[in-house]
């Protein structure tokens, strides 16, 4: 059995089916297991959950055998147990589906934003656009002033390596912080390109409005992933952050958890 495992949310929707696509392309690519996890609100629901689980995990091993599939059924709040049952499965990415800009703002409330913000897992967020066979072609990194903006390089260098991926880094303008935006590109070529990393840069053509232009320049390229950093702290209650994951043209939204100063080590991709 595979050591890493992929916790996917599961409601039975369309938008839940297209986690599980990202879960089993990410689950062969990177050699991990693939939980589904349902949430009922009473133990007459558990069965019957299960017996749908079962479906879905049929569903999967039809596009690949290979691939561990387990299921859990928990009684309570689904807000309240991602966390619980990430870290009972051991999860080191949870692949989740949501409606857009509305079905986000009835799905969430306090207690998702809370799930999000202060999960030590990080998360794929994802609309209705699948995966391709070839996995994330493009992604795209937008890089703020922010002081762990800079950390998303190391995942974003790794999910490259495994895809063959094109890193397109998509820099804030600040004309009062022009050297540090320049620093900024030039750590961001010099980490990518001693990884081999096939990658491209640009500076935002006008400041302010950073979020509308990291949008605009995501469908230019035909992203297939945008990598956004979760420091918490409500950061999902946020226009720029909650515009990345609910954006109109449906890219799928990972958000990596800042580490501490001085901290170090590996993340959900490494080898």
């Amino acid at each position: 059995m595979s050591l890493k495992s992929l916790l996917v949310p599961v409601d039975f929707s369309d938008v839940s089916r297209v986690a599980m696509e990202h879960a089993a392309k990410l689950a062969e690519t990177i050699d991990a297991s693939v939980v589904l996890l349902n949430v009922v609100g009473s133990a007459e629901e558990v069965n019957p959950a299960k017996l749908k689980l079962a479906e879905e995990v049929k569903i999967i091993a039809n596009s690949n055998s290979n691939i561990d599939v387990r299921v859990a059924v928990r009684i309570g709040n689904i807000f309240e147990d991602i966390a619980e049952t990430a870290a009972e499965e051991s999860a080191v990415l949870i692949i989740m589906g949501t409606h857009g800009a509305k079905g986000w703002q009835k799905l969430t409330g306090s207690h998702a934003l809370k799930v999000i913000t202060s999960s030590k897992v990080p998360f794929i967020v994802v609309q209705k656009k699948g995966i391709k066979n070839t996995g994330y072609d493009d992604i795209v990194v937008p890089m703020d002033l922010g002081v762990h903006s800079k950390q998303k390089l190391e995942t974003v260098a790794e999910i490259a390596k495994y895809f063959d991926s094109r890193v397109h880094v998509f820099a804030d303008r600040v004309e009062s912080e022009a050297a540090k935006v320049k620093s900024n590109i030039i750590f961001a070529h010099k980490y990518l390109s001693e990884r081999n990393v096939k990658h491209d840069t640009k500076v935002a053509e006008k400041a302010g409005g950073f979020d509308e232009q990291v949008l605009a320049y995501s469908k230019e390229v035909d992203a297939d992933l945008i990598v956004i950093m979760n420091e918490g702290g409500g950061m999902f209650g946020g226009k720029h952050e909650q515009a990345m994951i609910t954006n109109s043209d449906e890219i799928p939204v990972m958000t990596v958890n800042a580490k501490e100063s001085g901290r170090t080590g590996g993340t959900v991709f490494s080898r």
